[in-house]
């Protein structure tokens, strides 16, 4: 067992052994010089410890259990895990993950170019928060963007970034440690973390794209290999690594003991397994408060939370709290519209579809271009936008009939979706929801480029989003000019359906930080207009950043994993707990106004 020690005499040895860290190390995989030892980079969201150095185990630990708060240190190239483990085992455990390496004096180039984005090296505090962004949308530690900026000329550390072509959004990121330039490695090391796509992401190919661009940067400066940690069952992430030329190596990593790694060493319930990811986000927030949670059906997105003699039953974000009232008027969309509009919010004009063709068309002639919908439903489903003639109108109509008897027909307005959640009636997210696209290569026929951007939005989405293959997106094709045969010209861009909804292949975009004041005010309105504590309320507008808007809908049951990086399920446990979360404890401390 390590020897225990003072607070004194643990700083002492702290201080030296990062004082030794900033000096050259030997770092190998086999023989080992003492004289030199202790070797760690700081990469903002933890330290990367090189094992190899560290000639005491209990030297190691030391430094391991002095982790930062929200930070997640990797002990990296351990020799003896099982000696490190017995020696602490209620504070490090061993990594879950396999250790790949590509040898790089045999590695070799595509000759393909990346289509619709380019890699360059971060260069801004704005790459920075994008590059955060992502972060928080795969449930990575983030990073203070200063860290990001105050490093950027740090020879050991590397930051790439994968750039939209034509929006100039940060779609990929990825990191890697030059550890000969970190301590002198005479093995001639490298490793690449923290590679990651923004789930959005339209383009194929981005997270390649970025290893080798990584790769190629370290076979420039003379490294020999390149090294990387992955999860053991992250099978899509493993075949990409074999298919570029990665192999296994009996490597292996400790980490501590801490929140963040809970999931790694203290797997879940094998029920948890069941929740869906809207269910799965409170349910993690709500362990992490210290609250209880007992699944009443997990299939279904089922739970209650109990705290301080106080219960609540969810099922995802629709809670006890929001009443039976509420509900049955976001339920009828008819109803829904009625309330908001008495409340002063502008609304599309809207018709029941009836059995009078001649109604039908001159509403469609007076307003050109409609939508058609199920008075009752949700997720798109039965959903027609941008419809411009009869025969699509009644075939619409035909559709939604299947799934509710009555079928509304609205006034189509151009722009975008813009989804504003609104929670204890203050706005958390606003995202702007986009339809499908797929992207031509020369090569695929339309109905595989959909299948393989609809197989991206289900891995993105934890199985949430993805495209059918139905008459609708025939008809959107048929719009663009395509079926689902037809092969699209490399770079040409195509929008598969008109609707913008998840569960139909769209994809969500946060513009919270920049939605016009106007569009906020008409969601707090609609809020508490249908009296309702958690509300998703959609609008069509021009942009996020103007005025002008229609109300579309609210949504009774939001999803609230669909608006990274805003705090949507802390929000959402502070309006059922008030006491269990940070804002009490800036209440208590007087750091917020009461």
């Amino acid at each position: 067992m390590a020897r225990p020690r003072s607070e004194k005499a643990l700083a002492h040895r702290l201080k030296r052994m990062r004082a030794e860290a900033m000096q050259p190390s030997s770092a190998s995989t086999g023989d080992h010089n003492p004289a030199r030892e202790a070797a760690f980079v700081d990469c903002g969201w933890g330290r990367l410890i090189f094992a190899q150095t560290f000639s005491d185990p209990a030297d190691l630990l030391e430094l391991l259990r002095n982790e930062g708060a929200e930070r997640r240190d990797i002990a990296l190239y351990v020799r003896d895990p099982h000696v490190l483990l017995a020696a602490a085992p209620q504070h490090v455990f061993l990594d879950p993950s396999h250790t790949f390496r590509l040898e790089l004096s045999t590695y070799r180039p595509s000759r393909r170019q990346p289509q619709g984005y380019f890699i360059r090296r971060l260069s801004s505090e704005a790459d920075a928060r994008a590059v955060n962004r992502i972060y928080a949308s795969r449930g990575m530690v983030q990073v203070n963007p200063d860290f990001f900026w105050s490093n950027r000329d740090n020879r050991a550390i590397t930051y790439f970034v994968a750039e939209d072509v034509i929006t100039g959004e940060i779609i990929g990121t990825v990191t890697g440690i030059d550890h000969d330039r970190a301590f002198d490695d005479p093995e001639r090391g490298a490793s690449l973390w923290c590679l990651a796509v923004e789930p959005q992401a339209r383009h194929p190919g981005i997270g390649e794209g970025l290893v080798r661009r990584l790769a190629e940067h370290f076979s420039a400066r003379g490294a020999a290999h390149m090294d990387l940690s992955v999860l053991h069952d992250n099978e899509q992430a493993i075949a990409l690594y074999e298919k570029l030329g990665f192999r296994r190596v009996p490597v292996f990593a400790v980490k501590c003991k801490n929140p963040i790694n809970e999931k790694l060493f203290a797997p879940p319930l094998a029920a948890y397994d069941e929740l869906n990811p809207y269910a799965r986000l409170i349910v993690d927030e709500a362990h992490r408060r210290g609250i209880h949670v007992e699944l009443t059906d997990a299939q279904a997105g089922f739970f209650r939370l109990s705290q301080g003699g106080r219960s609540v039953h969810c099922r995802e974000s629709l809670s006890d709290l929001t009443s039976g009232v509420a509900m049955s008027i976001c339920d009828d969309k008819a109803v829904t519209r009625r309330v908001v509009e008495r409340a002063g919010l502008a609304v599309p004009a809207q018709m029941t579809a009836g059995d009078d063709p001649e109604q039908l068309a001159a509403f469609l002639q007076r307003h050109e271009r409609v939508v058609v919908k199920p008075a009752r439903g949700e997720q798109g489903r039965g959903v027609a936008v941008d419809i411009d003639n009869m025969d699509d109108l009644q075939n619409a109509i035909t559709t939604a009939n299947d799934l509710c008897e009555r079928v509304l027909v609205e006034e189509c307005f151009a722009g975008e979706d813009l989804r504003l959640l609104v929670i204890d009636f203050e706005l958390v997210a606003a995202a702007v929801r986009r339809p499908p696209c797929i992207v031509g290569d020369g090569r695929r026929k339309v109905r595989s480029l959909i299948a393989a951007q609809s197989r991206r939005r289900a891995a993105a989405t934890g199985g949430e989003s993805t495209i059918p293959l139905d008459a609708e997106t025939e008809r959107c094709l048929g719009l663009a000019g395509f079926t689902l045969d037809s092969v699209p010209d490399e770079g040409v861009e195509i929008t598969v359906r008109k609707t913008a909804n998840l569960h139909t292949g769209g994809s969500i975009h946060d513009v919270t930080a920049i939605a016009h004041p106007r569009l906020v005010e008409a969601a707090l309105k609609a809020a508490r207009a249908i009296d309702i504590p958690v509300v998703g309320i959609d609008l069509m507008v021009r942009s996020p950043t103007q005025s002008d808007y229609v109300f579309i809908e609210a949504n009774e049951r939001p999803g609230l994993a669909n608006h990274e990086p805003q705090p949507t399920a802390e929000r959402f446990l502070d309006l059922l707990f008030p006491l269990s979360g940070h804002r009490a404890s800036a209440h208590a401390s007087g750091k917020m106004p009461a």
